[in-house]
């Protein structure tokens, strides 16, 4: 019997991955871990939930124990302690337990981007492969659901605002997420997998959603300190502003311009078209 673990599995795309992971193995075989053992119990009945943080070796240690095959999902940035800390907790975590096969989701050619957001997904793969874990890495491009904002806007009547230009992968998160399933569930044909949707830019992405919703939107590319001031004029503050602002310098530095066909190929069939895609996320 194979045992099969999701780590941070109250997230969005946890839940997901879960909820796929379901249709491919029985739910006795599923380990649920999570920082919040309660609210992973309310999200998935009968399932098996150990409580643990990426903050704490000790604590991934043990709610390891016994585990065949996980799916490391990759913590977000800008907690407590250094996500590549945390990080390095779960890898010593995984090799103490001897786990047999990990799925790690990452950032796009982690290996050689020059992105910021890149350098920790580059030291966790670096230490996974230290460790001579068998593995998986599943490099996600953007998902769509970051742009949630945007798509309100240019569903709408107004003006749907961006800042960086260049091309990005946006394909829905459970998409990603089930495909990390898959692989988990029936394992990998090599070692990297650089997962992206069709290669668009924000202009493309905002026509789109026009024409889906019928919208009289205007979709407007500013300067990037223009973006920033339009945010505070919507009611963020300086700080938080300048943040969201952010988000879109992996589109600006060319980071997600990088077409694949790696995510539907796992997932084993087409993704769901734009138009479509765009309707689960406005409804």
């Amino acid at each position: 019997m194979v045992k099969y673990a999701i780590t941070a599995a109250t997230g969005r795309f946890g839940r997901a991955a879960v909820s796929h992971l379901l249709t491919l193995v029985d739910k006795k075989d599923i380990v649920l871990i999570a920082r919040n053992a309660e609210k992973a119990k309310q999200a998935f009945k009968d399932i098996e939930v150990r409580e643990a943080s990426y903050d704490s070796e000790s604590a991934m240690t043990k709610a390891l124990s016994g585990i065949d095959r996980v799916l490391f999902i990759s913590s977000q940035p800008g907690g407590e302690v250094p996500r590549l800390v945390q990080h390095q907790n779960v890898v010593n975590a995984l090799a103490t337990n001897h786990v047999s096969f990990v799925v790690y989701t990452s950032f796009p050619h982690a290996d050689e981007s020059e992105n910021f957001l890149a350098q920790d997904h580059r030291g966790t793969e670096q230490a996974i492969v230290s460790a001579k874990l068998s593995h998986a890495f599943l490099r996600n491009n953007w998902y769509l659901e970051n742009e949630a904002s945007f798509l309100q806007s240019a569903a709408g009547d107004a003006s749907a605002y961006y800042w960086a230009d260049k091309k990005v992968g946006w394909a829905l998160e459970r998409e990603y997420a089930e495909a990390a399933a898959n692989v988990l569930a029936n394992g990998a044909e090599r070692e990297i997998y650089e997962l992206s949707g069709p290669s668009i830019n924000f202009a493309t992405l905002g026509e789109t959603v026009k024409s889906t919703f019928n919208a009289s939107s205007t979709i407007q590319k500013v300067p990037e300190s223009d973006y920033t001031s339009q945010l505070e004029k919507n009611g963020l503050d300086h700080d938080t502003a300048l943040m969201v602002t952010s988000f879109q310098t992996p589109i600006d530095d060319g980071s997600l311009a990088h077409p694949s066909d790696d995510l539907p190929q796992i997932l084993g069939h087409d993704l769901t078209p734009l138009s479509e895609a765009v309707k689960e996320i406005i409804r």
